[in-house]
């Protein structure tokens, strides 16, 4: 889940702007920057002499990239950064719980994208993807003929020489629905979306964030910090004023504090498939509704509260999170190392 956009000047500096809650847009002092990534809760800078830079998140190790040299290309994902070297091998650091760092053997690639999972692009047009595969989103040994890959959270997009794309990964929403797209020179993947650029310089948008575009609020975009899966599944659209409730919620009291951090990153690494499963059996929507009831009518009554109140159940939900922490700390004899 990423909270910030970050962008590159013409003179190698970088601005960002959205969550802060890292550091992850603190880039006010870099220079001789050529390219940036935003991951989940970090951002990278790759320098003109080819050394890395990042900041943010760094409990992973995601930002350990001060010893990188001879990088031509970097990619951000959730909690790993990836690095592709000027001979063609690419180096990982971060979280590799889900496999996304286990790139130590490969060799000639030209690019990587990088999301809970990590593909890379051969010089000869092939595709390699290591990580969390969920939905299908690692399942690219077939392709051919790629000169880009871009990693979605759960689909992974490819862009071939001759201009079509090609989708793997989670469905339900649209994102893959890339098969008749022609003249495409660049393609990007987001939540529940992808965007190819036409070479008449157009947009082609498929997926949630297409029907958001129709709707005239914009291509989906990162800085909405994700979407409800399972409610927009329940609901039928992203728009259904319950859902807007339960955004504002989790933006102004899960997101204010670490425990909630934690469980909005939870719901979005389990909920899509769910989802799918959803939108693949109706009769369960009504069920679903109404068991979303009872978080949808606690959210009203917090979202409606007055600052002084807004502050009072932050506080409450920070204590609530120390004391879990110290009860965890207690119970496994205080070692850090499971804390």
């Amino acid at each position: 889940m990423t909270g910030q956009t970050v962008g590159l000047k013409s003179d190698g500096t970088v601005v960002a702007v959205g969550w802060l809650f890292f550091g992850e847009c603190a880039v006010g002092g870099w220079a001789d920057i050529i390219r940036v990534a935003a991951g989940g809760w970090h951002t990278v800078g790759l320098k003109s002499d080819g050394t890395v830079v990042a900041v943010g998140y760094k409990s992973s190790g995601q930002c350990n990239v001060g010893n990188w040299t001879d990088i031509k290309q970097v990619a951000a994902g959730y909690l790993h950064t990836v690095g592709v070297r000027d001979d063609g091998t690419v180096v990982a650091v971060g979280n590799n719980g889900s496999g996304g760092c286990a790139v130590g053997g490969w060799m000639d690639i030209a690019q990587v994208a990088a999301w809970y999972h990590t593909v890379g692009v051969k010089d000869d047009g092939t595709v390699v993807a290591v990580g969390d595969n969920d939905c299908g989103r690692c399942n690219v040994s077939g392709w051919g003929n790629i000169t880009q890959v871009a990693a979605g959270r759960w689909h992974t997009v490819g862009l071939k020489s001759d201009g079509t794309v090609v989708a793997v990964g989670y469905k339900s929403s649209g994102q893959c629905d890339v098969g008749s797209w022609t003249g495409i020179t660049q393609v990007a993947a987001g939540e529940v979306y992808t965007v190819g650029v036409k070479n008449d310089g157009t947009v082609v948008a498929a997926g949630l964030g297409a029907e958001l575009a129709r709707w005239n609020l914009g291509v989906a975009s990162q800085e909405d910090g994700g979407f409800c899966f399972i409610a927009t599944a329940a609901y039928g659209t992203p728009m259904a004023e319950e859902i807007q409730i339960l955004r504002e919620f989790r933006d102004e009291y899960l997101l204010a504090n670490p425990l909630g951090q934690a469980l909005v990153g939870l719901y979005y690494r389990v909920s899509p498939p769910i989802a799918e499963f959803i939108t693949e059996h109706p009769g369960l929507k009504p069920i679903v509704r109404a068991g979303l009831l009872p978080a949808v009518a606690v959210s009203a009554i917090a979202v409606n509260t007055t600052p002084a109140e807004k502050s009072a159940i932050i506080g409450l939900l920070v204590l609530v999170s120390a004391a879990l922490v110290v009860l965890a700390t207690r119970r496994r004899g205080g070692d850090p190392e499971y804390i």
